[in-house]
């Protein structure tokens, strides 16, 4: 039972951190910015795609990734020697994106709704992802 309660609670934080994040990058794409600072721009991110960036603010090479060409549930590592640092999930299920290449739970791991989550700099450097299945 407590391993239950642990998951709920675990799940709960990361929906309520996946919230504000996507509010806060939705809040600073259209607030406004003092003289001379560049606005930050939501990427450019198709409906049934996840993608991911090498730079923060949805910059630098895309990845983008659709259902169709993904196994669900199966840890999708990014090409070898790269990493990407933003993100945006518009693939309408979950999805988890992993500092480990392999997925491995002892690095960094986070999970964001599918349907508009924008993250303009991950808290790691993301070298892998598991779509699943909702």
């Amino acid at each position: 039972m407590n391993s239950l309660l642990r998951t709920t609670a675990l799940a709960a934080t990361l929906t309520a951190a996946t919230l504000t994040a996507t509010a806060q990058a939705r809040s600073a794409a259209h607030a406004p910015t003092p003289a001379g600072a560049p606005a930050v721009q939501l990427g450019n991110c198709a409906p049934g795609e996840l993608c991911l960036w090498q730079k923060p603010g949805f910059k630098g090479k895309r990845y983008a990734h659709e259902l169709a060409g993904t196994d669900l549930e199966s840890c999708i590592p990014l090409p070898p020697g790269t990493d990407a640092q933003a993100l945006a999930n518009r693939t309408g299920r979950p999805v988890t994106t992993y500092q480990s290449a392999e997925c491995g739970e002892t690095g960094e791991f986070d999970t964001y709704p599918g349907g508009g989550s924008y993250v303009p700099q991950s808290p790691y450097r993301v070298r892998a992802f598991k779509v699943w299945e909702s």
